[in-house]
């Protein structure tokens, strides 16, 4: 009863106190804002949602590598923000089909089928060319640009060639197939110039707005045909600068209501006096030291926008067109202030001011875009909400240079994406800009590609191999089986590196020291995997599966596995709803097998012919099924599935390499030779004679044959006397090995 009293006074038993972990900071998304010049942490105004405006393509020729550098770039940004960090992202992108330059273009080429639809003859072909000639010469001793002048220099002597085989027939009158076909030469060659000059003498004649359109509507389908070849998502809307002038006269009304814009001869202009010198506005926020730059504000206009008439309409030089009235020769839609046609800038802030609203969490654009472009979209943008916050995050991609160089059609180094394409696959390409800073210069060049390459390769070989070890039969138990240190070490490894790709991909999207990490952790597992088999021993599957799932994942996030994909790259090329590797795996397992069991019934046997076939099975017909077929001493044969293309050139690789090791092993033996061969010649001479034939260095000997006098008569020192005793016994112990070798009946 005492024991009990004593229990019943402690009262009942508690819990203890509980402590929480510390825990630490979780790592913030920052990303590169060109409006700060830092990486500022990314905040969305409306909690998750993101709206994103992103500059599209001016449609008039195809699209290059400077194009894919912006949009696989944006493509990663926009994936990394809605499948990892979870943000609802509504992405918007415009078509500029409305342009000088494609007004331009545009014109030129239907004046220019126009003149091929005419079969001009050989003679009025040559004096239109020879036309044409003077004015492009004249313009081509003012251009100063080295590169452009190269380049026009080339177009010249071009046509000047194709002109020249029609001279003389011309003048004769002469006709006939032969000269047909020279004169088509001679057309495709001047194509350009013809154009240039034909729009200088009827440009202003082409009224109907149906062949402006013409042009931009192909060009943009084969940007859409590119971006998605690429593997470049589609925008949740898309907007075309045709379609929303409505849109456009209404915004550029408000900005001369609210004070910001003139009309001036038809024309409208945005004053950017007014609006740098009022309260709560600021002019060149991106690029300040640019304002007042003529040169990048008169590209920013359009060639067909800059003569001294027009430049006069404006009360500041710096002022930019809204609103352009139209000219002869170009569209026009109507509009308070006359028929025109709208400016550049003002098309991106009235397309994204019409859905996105008076504030947009992201804007994109290249690099280049930043002035006067972009900088003149905050200011109209910004005059016409009454705001100083159109943009939270302006986001701008690195150039992108061709080994080394500006890409230019002037140096011959013009990529247009379907020509990249192929020479290397999107997977291939997408890889090359994740191993790069999306806001950094890209250089696109062999090594560059090399690169990437090598990081497909090892990311690739990783996943067949866990894909082989999967296939392999166990046990359901067999299936978790003990961890040890090795294991244990490779987990935690696992686990600090998805904690290193996090902590890059908040910084700024750092894609590059992800690959870094990714590549990393293969590396790790690879190890693994090799002191597993070299122990003989089955290495942890679940593990391996993992961390093989966890990089597919990332991969499937950034764009670079286009279909859905459990592990690794999909077997059966983008674009195929058919996965061939559950389907014909099972086959080549059987395969597998039956021909490892021949093998080794051959070798038992000793019928090698049966093993040059089972190694031609392997080498020659699989590959070009898209099969590789690995044996190990020991050890089962691995098999993988592969592009067909990969196995090709892996095993034209291989041939060469054979060649060059048969080649190099063909060159030693003939200097073994030809050094055997200098060897006998000089064992063949004796020691008396060796010096006589040196006879512009001595002109006495000894009876031995030593020379005793140099070619002056002077005789020679005696440091000069030892050191040719020297040679002279070498050379008479080499003579004795070789009358040795005779009399054995050793020489050759």
């Amino acid at each position: 009863m005492a024991g009990s009293s004593a229990e019943h006074g402690r009262g009942r038993r508690t819990q203890p106190p509980w402590s929480p972990p510390a825990g630490s900071e979780p790592c913030q998304l920052r990303l590169y804002n060109s409006l700060t010049r830092r990486k500022d942490v990314f905040v969305p105004q409306d909690w998750r949602r993101v709206t994103w405006y992103c500059c599209g393509p001016t449609v008039y020729d195809a699209s290059h590598m400077g194009h894919a550098r912006s949009y696989i770039s944006f493509d990663i940004l926009r994936r990394v923000l809605r499948d990892y960090f979870k943000f609802d992202v509504f992405y918007c992108m415009n078509i500029t089909d409305i342009d000088d330059k494609i007004i331009k273009r545009a014109r030129q080429n239907y004046l220019f089928e126009q003149y091929r639809e005419k079969q001009p003859q050989a003679a009025q072909l040559l004096e239109d060319v020879h036309a044409a000639l003077q004015p492009f010469s004249a313009k081509l001793r003012e251009i100063s640009d080295p590169d452009k002048r190269q380049m026009l220099e080339r177009l010249e002597r071009a046509v000047r060639l194709a002109a020249e085989p029609l001279e003389e027939p011309a003048r004769r009158g002469l006709a006939g197939e032969e000269l047909d076909g020279r004169v088509q030469v001679l057309l495709e060659e001047a194509k350009d110039l013809l154009s240039d000059w034909l729009d200088s003498m009827h440009g202003s004649e082409v009224s109907d707005n149906s062949i402006f359109s013409k042009l931009p509507k192909f060009w943009e389908a084969e940007f859409h045909k590119d971006m998605e070849a690429l593997n470049v998502l589609p925008p949740d809307v898309l907007t075309r600068v045709s379609e929303y002038v409505p849109e456009i006269v209404d915004f550029v009304q408000k900005i001369v209501d609210n004070g910001y814009g003139y009309v001036s001869n038809g024309s409208v202009y945005f004053d950017t006096v007014k609006f740098a010198n009022s309260e709560g506005h600021c002019y060149g926020k991106l690029v300040p030291a640019a304002v007042g730059d003529q040169k990048a504000l008169q590209e920013g206009e359009g060639d067909l926008s800059v003569s001294a008439e027009r430049l006069s309409e404006k009360r500041s030089p710096s002022d930019f067109a809204l609103w352009k009235a139209s000219k002869p020769g170009e569209p026009s839609w109507p509009c308070p202030w006359g028929k025109g046609r709208p400016g550049w800038h003002i098309e991106c802030s009235a397309m994204a001011g019409t859905l996105l609203g008076a504030s947009v969490d992201l804007h994109g654009g290249g690099f280049d875009l930043r002035f006067p472009h972009h900088d003149n979209e905050l200011a109209q943008s910004e005059a016409y909400f009454e705001n100083d916050c159109w943009v939270r995050y302006f986001l701008h991609t690195g150039h992108l240079t061709i080994a080394g160089c500006k890409m230019s059609k002037s140096l011959k180094n013009f990529i247009t994406i379907k020509d990249a394409l192929k020479k290397h696959s999107a997977r291939q390409l997408r890889l090359a800009f994740l191993m790069h800073s999306w806001k950094d210069a890209l250089d696109y060049s062999a090594n560059t590609m090399e690169s990437a390459l090598q990081c497909e390769k090892l990311l690739n070989e990783f996943f067949l191999n866990v894909k082989d070890l999967l296939r392999a039969p166990v046990e359901v138990a067999g299936q978790f089986e003990k961890w040890e240190d090795k294991e244990m070490e490779l987990n935690e490894s696992f686990y600090d590196k998805k904690a290193a790709v996090h902590e890059a991909l908040c910084d700024n999207v750092d894609t590059r020291t992800v690959l870094e990490e990714m590549r990393a952790l293969v590396g790790q597992c690879n190890l693994y995997m090799a002191a597993r088999k070299a122990a003989r021993r089955r290495p942890n599957c679940a593990l391996l599966e993992s961390i093989a799932r966890y990089l597919t994942h990332m991969l499937q996030i950034f764009g670079v596995i286009e279909e859905e994909s459990s592990l690794g790259f999909p077997i059966g090329g983008p674009g195929t709803s058919l996965n061939l590797e559950p389907t014909v795996m099972p086959y080549l397992q059987v395969l597998s097998e039956f021909r490892e069991g021949v093998r080794r019934v051959a070798r038992e046997h000793g019928v090698p012919e049966v093993l040059q076939l089972s190694d031609a099975l392997r080498d020659d017909v699989l590959p070009e099924l898209g099969v590789r077929f690995e044996d190990h001493e020991g050890l089962p044969t691995v098999v993988k599935l592969v592009d067909r293309d990969t196995l090709l050139r892996e095993r034209e690789e291989k041939k060469r390499a054979e060649e060059e090791k048969r080649r190099k092993k063909e060159e030693a033996a003939r200097k073994r030779q030809e050094q055997e061969a200098a060897r006998l010649a000089k064992m063949k001479v004796p020691p008396s004679e060796m010096f006589l034939s040196e006879s512009d260095k001595y002109s006495k000997f000894d009876e031995n044959g030593l020379p005793t006098h140099d070619t002056a008569g002077k005789e020679l020192s005696k440091g000069q006397a030892k050191k040719l005793k020297k040679l002279f016994e070498a050379q008479e112990k080499l003579h004795k090995e070789y009358l040795q070798l005779v009399q054995n009946g050793s020489v050759p």
